[in-house]
């Protein structure tokens, strides 16, 4: 290093990423670059880690992560650079004189992949407890020249209307100040929150900033299954952007470090793109960049699993179809169904250990009904594996039933609790993972549904949030919140190990959990319980931004009350992820089993691209109402394109695909190619597929474009 009176830097990384770390003369520490390579702008002198200590406060009175007490006076320590398999790491130690407090940030990143997933260790060294109010995973300055030049893409969620993003001006979440003239750092922020256990239930962990200019851009996540924070902010350099974990201030978290305790946080990436594929507004090609390197650290991130080279067809009874009520009646017609159609899994969803009908207050002990299957279950899981898929079953784990015989078997340490009493919220308990019995009653559960009755295939649903957390054995409800979700991870962990073969679907009233601390773990997650066929395309175009096109389960449940078109329409939303089937399958015609047949032939025929592909999407970013919806997933050879019109009359779609301007290409249809072909034409120039929907009412299509193919070879569509 040089002098202590300049400025000294650390830099580290690999092949597609940069990082800078700069020492000012004063010892402070910061990011001052993350790139995937080639020259950037100075980022903000943005403090490396932010700890918000009750003692301590802020610098500067404000409501931001940014300019702490502690994180103003951390200095420089050392750092570690190590290599573990593909992943780089870089271990930065900082340390607090005042409080005795030092932080290690950690900053790991796979070979070839431009994103990095950070997270913060607090030690006390200090002769006195500390109060933490508040930690950041990962504080950095963005690289841009002015605020007015980002866009902020955000994403808000609810039960049946899922990721819904939207792309603004970050003038429109802050207001220009002109914090030079003030000669201050700003006070105000975008801070999103989510509270309780559905990390995703209304709003989504994942967002990113977008320089208009340079088409540089950050795409985030917090890795948390339960809750979180991230906040932009402006300061006099420029703009900050700080991932957390749960707070004092939105969570009623805080923890308490006696000397030489320490605390972790949760997890966050960040991926970063320098922008502009050829013949792309940079301001796109910017975003697409980043869910480029998002999907890439992804696939780092996740656990391995024999699932994520099969990518089997998945029937579950629920949607639309059985909707909680199987039997054995019920159910043999529609096994035999989807087995013919060509199902790999059959997963029974809910209400198969449900004898008196009203099970919703009642679960837990995850016994077999005996009235559902008076011969047993073993019969109908028999039945599903002489057909030749894997059987399933649907399970809440984590909650038991006010009215379940659990409920008094189990001891009140085994449930989160406030003030002595237990947490109930419609009608459920809410099991503590932290407690030994609880983990021993599922682990009872779930290894008798493997072992005895051969199940491979596990729904995880959760359909409650109990809100800020327990204070049973915690200092606050929030530490007692933390405390259970890792424990929950650790139980999932667990399972896995001792079942290597068993399929886990993430799933919480749709999406309310769909998170990177859950999806590294799980196969594969639901992306809604939307039953509108109509409403669905825009809820299944956008997944991508949050979830691997691998572990994206839409639901596509064709009916016989539908005409061609519709039930082509609905099984096109399922085809570009995990093909989800529900439907009426045995009372439809020769004819629609047949279109049922051929779409999941088709899907079988390209999830082999899918879980290598990297989604764009060529007419923007769905909106909830737009008459018009696509998802592109690309690969080396392929662009495979799903194109939804909600329009009832005859109209036409120019969906830009930039990668392949210039290019000779050839655009076949994957499915539906049993019904009247769209007109279409390749603008080779502009990289532009144009297409006109002729038939009246909603249609779909999915369509493969092949690279290197002469440009009319299979032409018209």
């Amino acid at each position: 290093m040089n002098s202590r009176h300049t400025e000294t830097s650390l830099v580290w990384g690999h092949s597609a990423l940069r990082v800078v770390i700069a020492i000012s003369p004063d010892g402070v520490v910061g990011i001052r670059e993350l790139s995937a390579g080639g020259p950037v702008p100075r980022s903000p002198a943005q403090p490396l880690v932010e700890v918000l200590l009750a003692g301590q406060g802020r610098a500067r009175a404000s409501h931001r992560f940014s300019d702490t007490a502690v994180g103003r006076r951390f200095t420089y320590v050392g750092a570690e650079q190590v290599r573990d398999g593909k992943w780089h790491e870089l271990r930065i130690t900082l340390r607090d004189e005042q409080t005795g407090l030092e932080a290690h940030t950690h900053l790991r990143s796979a070979e070839g992949v431009p994103a990095v997933r950070s997270w913060t260790t607090i030690d006390n060294r200090g002769a006195h407890e500390a109060v933490v109010l508040g930690v950041t995973s990962f504080a950095a300055g963005f690289p841009a020249g002015s605020a007015g030049g980002l866009d902020v893409v955000r994403g808000d969620s609810e039960w049946l209307g899922e990721s819904r993003w939207r792309v603004r001006p970050l003038r429109e979440e802050t207001a220009d100040l002109n914090l030079p003239l003030h000669g201050q750092d700003g006070r105000g922020r975008l801070a999103v929150t989510s509270t309780g256990t559905w990390s995703t239930g209304q709003h989504l962990p994942t967002a990113g900033l977008l320089d208009r200019e340079s088409g540089r851009a950050w795409l985030w996540q917090v890795e948390h299954n339960g809750p979180w924070r991230w906040e932009i902010g402006e300061r006099r350099d420029g703009v900050y952007v700080a991932l957390l974990g749960p707070t004092d201030i939105d969570h009623q978290w805080h923890t308490v470090l006696a000397p030489g305790e320490s605390f972790t946080t949760v997890p966050a990436s960040v991926a970063v793109s320098s922008g502009g594929l050829h013949g792309e507004g940079l301001h796109r090609a910017g975003l697409h960049g980043a869910v480029a390197a998002l999907t890439a650290h992804r696939r780092a991130l996740v656990r391995p699993h024999q699932d994520r080279a099969r990518l089997p067809v998945v029937f579950n009874d629920y949607m639309n179809t059985l909707m909680g009520d199987p039997t054995t009646a019920k159910l043999i017609p529609l096994i035999d169904a989807a087995a013919e159609a060509g199902a790999e899994v059959f997963c029974i969803d809910a209400g198969w250990y449900d004898d008196d009908g009203d099970w919703w207050d009642s679960v837990g002990e995850w016994q077999p009904s005996r009235t559902r299957f008076p011969r047993g279950i073993e019969e109908v899981l028999s039945h599903i594996r002489t057909r030749g898929m894997v059987p399933g079953l649907w399970l809440e784990p984590e909650v038991i039933g006010v009215r379940s015989p659990m409920a008094g078997k189990l001891p009140a340490g085994a449930f989160l609790q406030r003030g002595g009493t237990r947490l109930v919220e419609h009608g459920r308990y809410h099991l503590d993972l932290r407690h030994p019995a609880a983990v021993a009653h599922l682990d009872e559960v779930v290894d008798r549904l493997v072992e005895q009755l051969g199940v491979g295939y596990f729904k995880l649903d959760y359909n409650i949030d109990p809100g800020a957390g327990t204070d049973v054995d915690a200092v606050s409800p929030g530490a007692g919140l933390l405390a259970c979700n890792r424990a929950h991870l650790a139980w999932l962990e667990a399972v896995l190990d001792r079942h290597p073969d068993l399929i886990l679907e993430n799933c919480a009233s749709g999406a309310m959990r769909m998170d990177y601390a859950l999806l590294s773990r799980m196969q594969l997650q639901s992306t809604s319980d939307q039953q509108d066929p109509l409403l669905y395309p825009p809820i299944a175009v956008a997944a991508p931004l949050s979830v691997l096109p691998e572990q994206s389960a839409s639901w596509a449940y064709p009916q016989p009350a539908m005409d061609d078109e519709q039930v082509a329409y609905s099984l096109c939303t399922g085809m570009l992820g995990r093909l989800y089937l529900s439907g009426h399958l045995p009372t439809m015609t020769g004819a629609q089993r047949d279109a049922v047949r051929a779409a999941v032939a088709a899907y079988r025929g390209i999830r082999g691209d899918l879980a290598t592909a990297v989604p764009v999407w060529p007419l923007g970013l769905p909106g909830w109402a737009d008459p018009w919806l696509s998802l592109g997933l690309t690969t080396p050879g392929h662009t495979y394109v799903g194109v939804w019109c909600r329009a009832d009359e005859r109209t036409t779609a120019s969906l830009s695909l930039p990668h392949l301007a210039g290019r000779r290409v050839g655009v076949e249809v994957v499915y539906p190619r049993h019904l009247p072909a769209w007109d279409g034409g390749w603008d080779q120039e502009r990289g532009r597929l144009v297409l006109t929907k002729p038939v009246p009412g909603p249609s779909a299509r999915i369509f493969r474009i092949s690279h290197a193919s002469p440009p009319d070879s299979s032409l018209p569509l």
